[in-house]
């Protein structure tokens, strides 16, 4: 293989190896956390704040990302990664030496706007270091290298916990992340942006900052319902959100404009779907089936095996057809991911052998349309957007997923009020998810008509 056709090749190892270990970093920690949470919240006497351990974290990795990716575009990415590294790491520290819940949660909350921050960084880096025939091969090892731990975080973490402690979950991940800085930050100080007018930052990190704060009222109303209280703050936490998505987003993604804005409306949903199904199929696999813990686990990596080896196929047939065919794999993806979702959708009819089809099915979907959306955007980033774009998808998986999984637990929550059993509120939040597939299917079919041809 040629040099031009290996991410591996002397021109790219550093950076391929680096981004590797910093997105694998990144992803362990956020599986480890749902791991040991419940350790966590009852060491430091914390129940009553457990849901701000994954809260804190996903609000600040809002700011974090739509922040940074304004900033990478002004200033280029080495600084705004190495302040993310830094921002991160002090986050992991201040984790394993908590001493009450608080500092925990601070401490969850650096963690995100790290973490929002690094990936943002990642994801621009992909832009303007690889050519095109090169970003389906590098987005498909990123998400492997976020998929992989969920097949051994869970499991390893829980180790850790049970032989020595949850401290030194948070301990563990410094290694990988100061790895990945050794190998990547040198190439990221190489790398240059064009100069482009001032985008109002400052004005974006006041939208980022009421964004967050509406969606900690949404998330923290949906977790009250049905009671009133818990209608008033979703009410108002969605009065605050709307106005900072539609200034941060490009427009028209909202209402699934044809070109960018369809695309990333059709990653983000497909992609809370995937995430949604993942928790609450476990869920139901646990508490409705009464399936071990362990196995629940084992079912659902199904999911990350499939969507790994596609990841690598696709980077071929990428390669086969030049990219002609992205449309048509992201669209075929999403139908995939559709049929695999709706095959355990009905929680009473689940079985061990139905769970591992849908999640091969979803995998292989995901697998197929998660990296190219990703080259299909960076291909038709305007000069001067790489930081803007890569933040866009950034936001994508994360943003999306964090509010899908609420409204998720909302339901369940409401029909188990209503009288109804958890495996009836468990089919109201997958059929949410098949209801997502169908917005992103029809998004998908939008990409050819925008300012390019999206392909």
């Amino acid at each position: 293989m040629s040099e031009g056709h290996s991410i591996f090749s002397p021109r790219y190892a550093a950076l391929t190896i680096g981004i590797i270990l910093a997105v694998m970093a990144v992803g362990f920690e956020g599986l480890a956390v749902t791991t040991v949470a419940p350790a966590i919240a009852g060491d430091l006497d914390g129940i009553r704040l457990y849901g701000w351990i994954f809260s804190a974290y996903l609000l600040a990795q809002i700011i974090g990302t739509l922040v940074v990716g304004r900033q990478i575009d002004r200033k280029g990415p080495a600084w705004p990664f190495t302040v993310a590294l830094i921002i991160f790491a002090i986050g992991l520290i201040a984790a394993a030496v908590a001493g009450d819940m608080i500092v925990l949660i601070v401490a969850r909350a650096l963690q995100g706007f790290g973490a929002g921050a690094m990936m943002t960084c990642v994801y621009t880096a992909i832009s303007l270091s690889y050519p095109d025939e090169l970003r389906t091969k590098i987005l498909g090892a990123f998400g492997t290298a976020y998929v992989l731990p969920s097949m051994i975080g869970p499991y390893v973490a829980g180790v850790i916990a049970q032989q020595l402690s949850w401290r030194f979950v948070f301990w563990g991940v410094l290694p990988f992340l100061l790895l990945a800085a050794l190998l990547s930050l040198n190439v990221f100080r190489k790398l240059k942006v064009p100069a482009v007018q001032e985008k109002g930052t400052t004005r974006a990190t006041w939208l980022s900052v009421l964004l967050a704060a509406g969606t900690g009222l949404f998330l923290s109303g949906l977790g009250m319902l049905p009671q009133t209280q818990g209608i008033v703050l979703l009410a108002a936490g969605l009065l605050l959100m709307v106005q900072p998505l539609r200034k941060l987003l490009p427009e028209g993604t909202l209402t699934f404009r044809p070109g960018l804005p369809s695309l990333l409306a059709s990653r983000g949903l497909f992609f809370a779907a995937y995430a949604g199904t993942q928790n609450f199929l476990v869920l139901a696999l646990t508490d409705v089936k009464g399936v071990a813990a362990d196995m629940a686990g084992l079912i659902v990596a199904s999911a990350a095996l499939s969507w790994c080896a596609v990841s690598y196929l696709q980077s071929r047939w990428d390669a086969a057809d030049q990219g002609q065919g992205r449309q048509k794999r992201i669209i075929t993806g999403v139908l995939l991911m559709g049929v695999g979702i709706a095959i355990v959708v009905w929680v009473p009819g689940v079985n061990i052998a139905l769970s591992v089809l849908g999640q091969m099915i979803t995998g292989i979907g995901i697998g197929m349309a998660h990296p190219t959306s990703g080259a299909v955007a960076f291909v038709n980033a305007k000069e001067g957007e790489s930081g803007e774009i890569s933040a866009n998808l950034q936001f994508a998986d994360s943003f999306t997923p964090g509010v899908v999984i609420g409204m998720g637990g909302a339901i369940v929550a409401v029909s188990q009020a209503a009288g109804m059993t958890m495996g009836y509120g468990i089919v109201g939040a997958m059929a949410l998810h098949v209801l997502l597939i169908a917005m992103s299917l029809f998004a998908s079919t939008r990409l050819k008509t925008g300012r390019r041809s999206l392909v």
